[in-house]
């Protein structure tokens, strides 16, 4: 438990806990529930793309296209919508479009054996101008308020909408077959070592592939619920989205290099970056700024979990040699 209190996603959730308090006594509204319901709302896509993201860089891959299919969702939404579609069918048509999406980036890196940073980088650029082709620079906005209401609904007496408690309930059946099931092992042995995860008998390439697939899906899922957020549907939603998601994800103490990660630091990773950028945008901080924030808590993301490992290593290293001239 001691060694456990000294973990990176601890120290993680002890700065979110000091940026609410900070925040809560200097800026405005802070503490209100009002704001805390926006920011919930928020949360939503990142947190979403967030959980399925955390297994494709605990086997040592990454997706940086997510956000790309988020457009290309919302714009394939406006233009079915147009086109007569009704909603119910636009959402499990989305959701395959998704999954169709996430096997082209897993068939390349699996399939080809290409590397998935290439490979995404290359279906971020050709997925936005996908959705460009689909919808062009036009804005779909006349969906259903029953649809579009619905989606922000907040839990009775509440602020909260209930949205987040389906993100919620999501998290913990992934942070269960991450930490507490073969699968979730499986994971980590091949972000530890691909090679001896194969001998082991695991399917690397087909685990992988569907964890692609699965990305690309919630990624749609998540541009289904933006564009209901907003009622909007355009070809440029969540731009950038990609930046914020894989910053909080090794904000949460997943390891750039794989086999390392604990999903509660995850969702504190995004709780921490999203509030932290609430918070500065409502005390009207500019918006470059915010920009060079998540910039910052990437770098940190990435250098800060190996320092505290060196650290421990040496501290480790030191202890048997104190023991030893404290006995002589």
């Amino acid at each position: 438990m001691l060694r456990r209190l000294g973990s990176w996603d601890v120290l993680v959730i002890v700065v979110l806990a000091a940026v609410v308090v900070v925040s809560s006594a200097t800026v405005e509204g802070f503490a209100s529930s009002r704001f805390w319901g926006f920011l919930l709302l928020d949360v939503i896509p990142i947190a979403l793309i967030a959980l399925p993201m955390t297994f494709v860089i605990v086997t040592g891959e990454i997706d940086l296209s997510v956000a790309s299919v988020l457009g290309l969702s919302s714009a394939v939404m406006g233009q079915l919508w147009l086109s007569g579609v009704p909603l119910p069918l636009i959402l499990p048509l989305v959701l395959v479009l998704g999954a169709v999406l996430g096997a082209v980036n897993g068939l390349f890196v699996t399939g080809f054996g290409l590397p998935s940073l290439a490979v995404t980088i290359g279906t971020l650029a050709l997925y936005r101008g996908l959705a460009y082709v689909v919808l062009g620079d036009k804005a779909v906005a006349d969906f259903p308020f029953s649809w579009t209401g619905n989606t922000i609904e907040a839990l009775p007496g509440t602020t909260v909408p209930w949205v987040a408690l389906v993100v919620l309930a999501l998290a913990a059946v992934f942070g269960i077959v991450l930490h507490a099931t073969p699968i979730g092992r499986a994971l980590f042995a091949m972000g530890n070592n691909q090679q001896a995860a194969t001998f082991s008998g695991i399917s690397v390439a087909k685990t992988k592939f569907w964890l692609f697939v699965l990305t690309a899906t919630i990624a749609a899922l998540a541009g289904f619920f933006w564009t209901m957020r907003y009622a909007s549907a355009r070809a440029d939603n969540g731009g950038g989205l990609e930046l914020s998601v894989v910053a909080a994800v090794l904000l949460g103490g997943v390891s750039i290099f794989g086999g390392r990660g604990n999903l509660l630091g995850v969702i504190a990773g995004v709780l921490l970056l999203i509030t932290l950028r609430n918070a500065l945008q409502l005390a009207d901080v500019p918006a470059d700024t915010l920009t060079v924030v998540t910039g910052a808590l990437l770098i940190v993301s990435v250098v800060g979990p190996n320092a505290a490992s060196m650290i421990r290593a040496r501290l480790r290293r030191r202890r048997p040699a104190v023991s030893t001239a404290a006995g002589g």
